[in-house]
């Protein structure tokens, strides 16, 4: 039986394995699917021992995804313009490397949520390895324009003139938070870490024009500090980043196996897991 995994550490939280599990299921694969905790120092020696096991993937987690890039004979454009993987298929070649984390987020906003993307003003918050990775998915959408802003505003200027060569469109600009002020936007996207914190970024008001929805990649039981500030601030719709994590792992499961699963269903029974705790 074919072998697949995801790797981090800590990993024992992740809900890959359960998420694999039904997308095998629903598509008749045969598959097995764990989690693997990887030492800090040890992770080319895991994903070594794993393929030598006859290991055909696996899906990479904090804090190893700029070694998983590192690793990668080859790379998809993708991951070339994320700066990390979070996927990787062992082949004939050698090790490729994909990244699906920004697939992921559009396909959960325009094909779950129903927000459209294209001609919309977009404002993306942050400038980690998170944003880095939505920012090629989102350009491809042709949005009217892309902002990125981030609390330190020459990290998100800097990531601004990286992808300004990446698109015919609109090009992305860069800013603080401050300098938001006075601006709206159609569709608010949170990249930073803040929510992990238990806190929201500290951005000014009147960001969200009618109808313009707040989404934040983090996701909990209920409203991310994000979320909750964003109601407040106006926006007209919330969502958290659940569906982002069920159909980043449909796009690697389409890459190892050829075939795309349903990720409604998939999604839903999530949703109440994490509702039951």
């Amino acid at each position: 039986m074919d072998r697949y995994a995801v790797v981090g550490n800590p990993i024992a939280h992740s809900k890959s394995p359960a998420i694999h599990a039904a997308f095998a299921a629903q598509t008749g694969q045969q598959l097995q699917y764990e989690a693997l905790l990887a030492p800090p120092d040890g992770f080319a020696d895991t994903v070594a021992a794993f393929r030598t096991a006859g290991g055909r993937g696996l899906n990479v987690t904090v804090p190893f995804k700029l070694e998983a890039f590192a690793l990668a004979d080859r790379r998809t454009p993708r991951a070339e313009a994320a700066g990390a993987v979070n996927t990787l298929l062992f082949d004939d070649h050698g090790i490729l490397g994909d990244n699906t984390d920004g697939a992921g987020l559009v396909r959960d906003l325009t094909h779950n949520l129903g927000v459209p993307l294209t001609g919309r003003r977009i404002l993306l918050l942050g400038a980690g390895g998170a944003a880095r990775g939505a920012i090629l998915p989102l350009l491809a959408e042709h949005p009217a324009a892309l902002v990125i802003a981030n609390r330190t505003a020459s990290k998100a200027i800097e990531l601004a003139r990286i992808f300004a060569d990446r698109t015919n469109g609109p090009q992305p600009a860069g800013c603080g938070f401050a300098e938001l002020a006075g601006s709206s936007f159609d569709v608010v996207i949170n990249a930073t870490a803040a929510s992990l914190s238990a806190q929201a970024p500290d951005l000014p008001p009147g960001l969200y024009a009618a109808g313009a929805p707040a989404y934040d990649m983090m996701y909990g039981s209920g409203d991310t500090p994000f979320m909750a500030t964003a109601r407040q601030d106006g926006a007209a719709a919330v969502a958290d980043g659940l569906g982002m994590l069920v159909e980043q792992a449909a796009e690697s499961f389409l890459l190892w196996r050829g075939v795309r699963p349903e990720t409604a269903a998939v999604l839903a029974q999530l949703r109440r897991q994490i509702a039951q705790g």
